[in-house]
């Protein structure tokens, strides 16, 4: 472990708090959201000054301008007259992804990223943009929200006191219990998914006239819903998510720096 958690150790503790982790909502990406930003000001002293002179404000959820109007997660700006976002004086953009539980998704959130970044792009080049994914390791997931959790929809009591406090707790027999909501990876799975993300167009510090985000950052996790969730280090995938973390915040910096403060 990291002397400073990564706001990816943040989510899995929310993810173990809650007890499994809920594709379908967005409370993954809030915390992570909130914790890199609560970094990001801590680490960077123009953003820090430009924030607490309210030259910039920051809002999650964000409508990003086009056809299918999706949500750009974290994102940081000059406000307008009256205190709202607005996607044209846009300076961080921050999109957050998970691949968990089914790697066969993987090309789903790969389109769900390329359409955020020409989004984003076509309205301000010179934004910071930057996506981070959580990429699932395990074997094997229980689907709660879609599965398991559906099976119980009219029996909420029943779900709440005899299998949520069951969930993430390492009780093996859920494999059994619910075998048909079991989603299967391959061995290859992640690794794929790895590669694919990898393929993002991205660009180079100063580089403001290609399409590409300022940083990819993918974090593998061990999320199954049945053993308790962890960011493992070392991992089969040869990710050091603290290295890069730290890489990333070092890079927004300086760019940030650079497109505002020179």
């Amino acid at each position: 472990m990291s002397a400073k958690p990564t706001p990816f150790d943040k989510a899995i503790e929310a993810i173990a708090a809650a007890k499994y982790h809920n594709h379908r909502l967005e409370t993954h990406s809030d915390t992570v959201s909130t914790a890199l930003f609560e970094d990001l000001l801590a680490t960077c002293t123009s953003l820090r000054s430009d924030w607490e002179q309210g030259v910039v404000k920051v809002w999650k959820n964000v409508r990003a301008p086009g056809g299918r109007r999706r949500k750009v997660d974290l994102f940081v700006g000059e406000p307008t007259a009256d205190g709202r976002p607005n996607v044209h004086t846009v300076r961080i953009a921050v999109e957050n992804k998970s691949v968990i539980t089914a790697h066969r998704n993987a090309t789903n959130r790969f389109d769900d990223l390329r359409e955020v970044l020409g989004a984003i792009y076509s309205a301000r080049p010179e934004a910071l943009i930057v996506a981070t994914v959580l990429v699932g390791v395990s074997p094997q997931v229980l689907n709660i929200p879609d599965q398991v959790h559906r099976f119980y929809r009219d029996r909420e009591e029943e779900f709440a006191e005899t299998i949520l406090p069951r969930l993430s707790s390492g009780d093996a027999g859920l494999w059994d219990q619910f075998n048909w909501a079991v989603s299967h990876n391959r061995s290859n799975d992640p690794l794929r998914t790895v590669e694919l993300l990898r393929t993002l167009p991205t660009r180079l510090p100063g580089h403001t006239h290609l399409e590409g985000y300022d940083y990819v950052l993918l974090a593998p996790v061990l999320i199954d819903n049945v053993n308790p969730p962890l960011l493992p280090r070392p991992n089969e995938l040869g990710i050091d998510v603290d290295s890069e973390y730290r890489r990333m915040l070092e890079r927004l910096c300086s760019a940030y720096t650079a497109r505002w403060h020179m």
